[in-house]
């Protein structure tokens, strides 16, 4: 068992902090989060909590709260610890979820000060190498869609690929235009999302299109309604999912055995369950890529270190934070992203 490695690693935490980022984003909206410093034997491990209302944050930014979280010996016994602490500190998030990101801030947090403390990293201990990662860019066509940032980051570098999120504004002509540069790998139909701000209710039009528009692309996340499910008959191989992937338990739940699915660790809470359902998909061969949540810190290291390891050469949602700035530099890293020399602990730096 791939957890089985990094379960008993010793672990002490003598202290920690926690410290409030914010920034704008490509997306039109203010990214906050907040990154967990965990301390230990002259050793600092760090996590983030990528949870996307602003108020949470804000409320351990404005009044910190004391947990109890320096008693545990190993971190598998921490990871217990801390699944029975309300990190939330008596307010109920806005999305259940959120209890997810929250734990994995302190989770993946405790391994990485783990590691360090045993002078190790994440592949060493798992007796695997981090390879360089393939990478998409990740992208909203804005108001109305016309393709033209699509084109903008291709004139740039032509070499690009793109994960884009379909709404039902996108016509024949931007889907033509788009499948015309033959760099869209992935398309997220949002079909999963609801009482969010990025909730594409099904429209059997728009999936036909993106269908028919995109005959090698990978979709995910759709909605499947008496209207809709007929459409990916004979198309259930690209048909990955994200958003309901929460454990080994949620892909036993899908709709049919999937071919692919988004990996986002935050989404499992616990380090256990990450590895456990990456463990599950290679038992069964089920293909896998990863997803960022817009970290604006070591929790964009983090998914490196991870698609490095297990699914270097797939079309990762993990492109470098810099895309991600509302004014991209001009110097951006290419895909594929080189492994770091000296890797310690879970960073991948």
């Amino acid at each position: 068992m791939l957890y089985d490695h990094v379960a008993a690693l010793e672990l002490r935490i003598d202290d920690y902090d926690l410290e409030y980022h914010e920034r704008e984003t490509s997306s039109d909206f203010t990214r906050a989060s907040t990154v967990v410093s965990l301390y230990g034997d002259g050793e600092v491990g760090r996590g983030e909590d990528v949870t996307y209302d602003t108020d949470p944050h804000e409320t351990l930014r404005d009044r910190p709260a004391e947990f109890p979280i320096t008693g545990a010996d190993t971190v598998d016994e921490f990871s217990e610890q801390i699944s029975e602490i309300d990190l939330f500190v008596g307010d109920e998030p806005g999305q259940s979820i959120y209890r997810n990101y929250r734990q994995w801030a302190f989770e993946s947090a405790a391994l990485d000060l783990a590691l360090r403390q045993a002078d190790t990293n994440l592949a060493d201990r798992l007796g695997r190498t981090y390879d360089p990662v393939r990478f998409v860019v990740s992208t909203r066509l804005g108001e109305p869609p016309t393709g033209d940032r699509v084109v903008d980051w291709l004139d740039r570098n032509d070499e690009l690929e793109f994960k884009l999120d379909p709404t039902s504004e996108w016509t024949p002509a931007v889907i033509e235009r788009l499948a015309s540069t033959d760099a869209v790998r992935t398309l997220d139909l949002k079909g999963q999302y609801h009482g969010t701000t990025v909730d594409q209710p099904a429209d059997p039009d728009l999936y036909e299109r993106i269908i028919e528009g995109f005959p090698e692309a990978l979709i995910e996340d759709p909605e499947l309604t008496p209207e809709t499910r007929p459409l990916f008959e004979g198309h259930e191989a690209r048909v990955t999912w994200d958003y309901p992937i929460r454990g080994v338990e949620t892909i036993e739940e899908l709709p049919w055995e999937p071919a692919w699915l988004n990996i986002k660790p935050s989404r499992f809470g616990s380090v256990q369950s990450l590895f456990d359902t990456i463990e599950y998909c290679r038992d069964h061969g089920i293909r896998l890529f990863g997803g960022g949540q817009f970290e604006l810190d070591v929790g964009r290291q983090h998914i490196h270190a991870i698609a490095s390891l297990f699914y270097p050469d797939a079309p990762n949602d993990v492109a470098p934070r810099a895309y991600n700035d509302p004014d991209p530099s001009a110097a951006l890293p290419t895909s594929p992203l080189a492994p770091p020399e000296t890797p310690r602990g879970l960073s991948w730096n």
